[in-house]
């Protein structure tokens, strides 16, 4: 403890006013003593004596604690020191400055370890100093240190310093690295259409002379075999892709990794595009006018993205009424166009009804038949022909229909149900949820009934819907690369007309449409994985027994078993979290999914060269230094304030000196009210002697 003195003014008027006072004294004093006056000195006495009462002087005695100085150290632990041997270097470095700092008198360090920020913000090196600065108070601040490889990614946060600031900068002069960069990539992408992607593979630091100008790029889609062309180095490329399936896309990119570079962490990157369908082009076959055929119609015309072609037979070649034909209004459908030159480009091929009248030969039927082996859909919402003679059952199409009729047809009210497998099918998943429970007490859903259904023998498929005494209504199956799709029953139109409330037709030939369509999310043996950060959500779809475990490959090859529960019928979940960012493989029987986790360019691999361009303005408004650790971990001495505060494997501090005050005493040295009557009596004596004379 150290005590300080020191006089204290508390003047009882301003002190200009004061200082005026003092000059007009001095002026009359001056005067005073010109003329001869022999009391010039009283009134100089008397006027010093009235300026000291009004300045109210005082005597204080501080006693005072001192205070130590701080220096506020902070330490980048972030993934860009991880590279190389820049861990041990800020090991050795936050050492040496701590034991040089415990050598200094009265000085202490305050430290603030600093780790990959979160959302891939970076390095937030210079939020964890203005934290620190704030914590302390500014009179003890002797100076703040850095121990990073230079790369922070806030420094518009740097904050004001009342002392010097270091850089001690960890890496090589060595140093170099190559690096993947993505420039532009869509979020989606239209089904069979072109994108393009750019790419810029770039080279910094200490790149040897001996590396070409080229390199090898490796691209994958979905943890396919990748492909691998050789490209230049420093150059945007254009690459066009075309999605191979509708959903989620994952490409990966990666470049070979070179003897030497500094890291192949940005080697690699990820880019999630979803493939989603520009148009769905339908051709619909109405067999004949009936009531569902507009159903039909108003259903597709309602979706924009429905292309509709509608061929409707208005005037069979059996119906004879005697009008000429060069009389009708009637065009000729262009069959053999439809159904053999771009019959590829439908999406969807719809029979309305339809049955055997000689209009599509068997040819144009067998074309059909090859088109859903080759990855085609075909719908078809059965009428009472279906089960008669002229049955397109009876008709090449019968090599890929799941169901055979038996001829019979069934007129009564029923409702359709939907099947135990059907519950699991993710095309009449939750159907019955979207309905009300029957008004009158009956089980199952609460739509409208049907009061048609032919009578089928199921050979193929899946029954995801029946009818009464469990008669198949709805079957699904898959036939060689394509989908088909059996309604037995041309009531379906009772649901949009809201007979007894109605039922989700339209939900139901979405959902149709896109199972028929291939699309992921509708996939009834699927595994599917959504992650958020690094955690992962993995659910598996089955419509038979419950699944194994699913086996999880992360980027460094592990392997880990992920357990699954069933949520629901037919789905199963579980749960895990990834160890790092990179691509991860699930794997469980003969299904397959890849998902990328973290960012696809982790911001902390963006610039990996070491350097203190970003800290050097701030460095210097200081007076500080940037060292590099590999030239010799700096000592640490104390300067005085204003001074160089660097020099060769040296980093200065500033000693505050602050102190905290434990007891103060104030002792008045005048008496205002006594040093008043002083004056008076000087003055009264200067007018007495003066007077005598």
């Amino acid at each position: 403890m150290t005590r300080a003195t020191d006089i204290l003014f508390d003047p009882l008027l301003s002190w200009a006013v004061i200082w005026i006072g003092t000059a007009l004294a001095v002026a009359l004093v001056a005067l005073a003593a010109w003329r001869g006056l022999r009391g010039w000195w009283l009134r100089g006495l008397a006027a010093a004596a009235l300026l000291v009462a009004i300045a109210n002087p005082s005597y204080q005695i501080e006693e005072r604690t001192a205070l130590s100085d701080i220096v506020l150290l902070v330490v980048d632990r972030s993934a860009s020191q991880q590279i190389s041997d820049r861990a041990a270097q800020t090991d050795a470095a936050v050492q040496r400055i701590v034991d040089e700092v415990e050598r200094l008198p009265n000085t202490e360090v305050r430290i603030a370890t600093v780790y990959d920020g979160n959302d891939n913000a970076g390095t937030l090196a210079a939020t964890a100093l203005a934290e620190l600065v704030a914590e302390e108070p500014r009179a003890r601040i002797a100076g703040a240190i850095l121990v990073s490889d230079g790369q922070l990614h806030d420094i518009e946060r740097m904050p004001a310093l009342p002392a010097p600031l270091h850089l001690l900068q960890t890496g090589h002069d060595t140093d170099w690295d190559r690096r993947l960069l993505i420039r532009n990539a869509p979020t989606f992408a239209i089904m069979g259409e072109e994108v393009t992607l750019t790419l810029r593979i770039e080279e910094s630091g200490a790149v040897p002379a001996t590396m070409e100008g080229t390199v090898s790029l490796s691209i994958g889609i979905d943890g396919d075999a990748p492909v691998i062309v050789d490209v230049p180095v420093g150059e945007d490329l254009q690459l066009p892709l075309t999605l191979p399936h509708g959903g989620m896309n994952v490409v990966r990119f990666e470049v070979a990794a070179a003897e030497g570079e500094l890291t192949d962490r940005n080697n690699a990157a990820v880019v999630q595009i979803n493939g989603v369908r520009d148009r769905l082009r339908v051709l619909l076959v109405s067999g004949e006018p009936h009531a569902g055929e507009r159903t039909w119609r108003n259903l597709l015309k309602s979706d924009s993205s429905v292309d509709l072609v509608h061929f409707t037979i208005l005037r069979p070649p059996e119906k004879q009424d005697g009008v000429p034909v060069t009389e009708l209004s009637l065009i000729a459908f262009p069959t053999r166009e439809l159904f053999l030159d771009k019959i590829d480009e439908f999406d969807l091929i719809i029979f309305d009804r339809y049955k055997r009248r000689g209009i599509l030969p068997m040819i144009y039927l067998e074309n059909v038949r090859n088109y859903v082996e080759s990855g085609g859909a075909v719908l078809v919402a059965a009428g009472p022909d279906f089960a008669g003679a002229d049955s397109l059952y009876r008709s090449p199409l019968a090599d890929v229909l799941p169901a055979a009729p038996t001829a019979r047809v069934l007129e009564q009210g029923y409702r359709p149900q939907i099947t135990e497998t059907g519950r699991k099918h993710p095309v009449t998943e939750g159907l019955d949820q979207l309905a009300p429970p029957p008004a009158d007490g009956s089980e199952g859903p609460g739509w409208g009934r049907w009061f048609r259904i032919v009578d089928l023998l199921p050979e193929a498929g899946h029954v995801v819907m029946d009818g009464p005494d469990n008669r198949p209504l709805l079957v699904l199956d898959r036939a060689g690369e394509g989908r088909v799709a059996l309604l037995a029953s041309d009531h379906a139109w009772l649901w949009s007309r809201g007979f007894e409330g109605g039922g989700p037709q339209m939900e139901l030939l979405r959902r149709l449409a896109h199972w028929m369509m291939k699309e992921p999310e509708l996939e009834e043996e699927a595994l599917t994985a959504v992650a958020e950060g690094l955690d992962v959500v993995v659910t598996r779809r089955s419509l038979g027994e419950a699944p194994g475990d699913v086996e999880v490959t992360a980027p460094d090859g592990s392997v880990l078993l992920v357990p699954l529960t069933e949520v629901a019928p037919g789905r199963f979940t579980g749960r895990f979290t990834g160890e790092a960012p990179g691509l991860y493989r699930l794997t469980e029987s003969d299904l397959e999914r890849v998902i990328a986790l973290g960012p696809a360019a982790p911001k902390e691999f963006e610039q990996t060269i070491a350097s203190g361009t970003l800290l050097a303005p701030s460095v210097a408004e200081r007076r500080g230094g940037v060292l590099r650790i590999e030239e010799g971990v700096s000592a640490v001495r104390q300067v005085r304030e204003g001074r160089a505060a660097a020099g060769r494997n040296w980093i200065g501090i500033t000693p505050r000196e602050a102190y905290r005050t434990a007891d103060l005493t104030v002792i008045p040295l005048v008496a205002p009210l006594l040093f008043l009557l002083l004056a008076m009596a000087l003055s009264i004596g200067a007018w007495l002697r003066e007077g005598r004379r």
